[in-house]
């Protein structure tokens, strides 16, 4: 369960630092940011679920 919450953190940190980078008008590393945190908060996401339904690896 610990890696579900390092990724969801990490996650939410590159989609903090996406916003950070429109306000500042980085849209091209606003973009590449946005990617990241959404990659990182799929993951946390997927492992939460394949935990949740018993099928992880203990």
């Amino acid at each position: 369960m610990r890696h579900v919450y390092i990724r969801g953190t990490i996650g939410l940190i590159w989609l903090a630092t996406a916003v950070l980078g429109i306000l500042s008008h980085s849209f091209q590393m606003a973009g590449i940011y946005a990617v990241l945190g959404g990659a990182f908060l799929y993951s946390a996401f997927s492992l939460w679920k394949r935990e949740r339904d018993g099928k992880g690896d203990k």
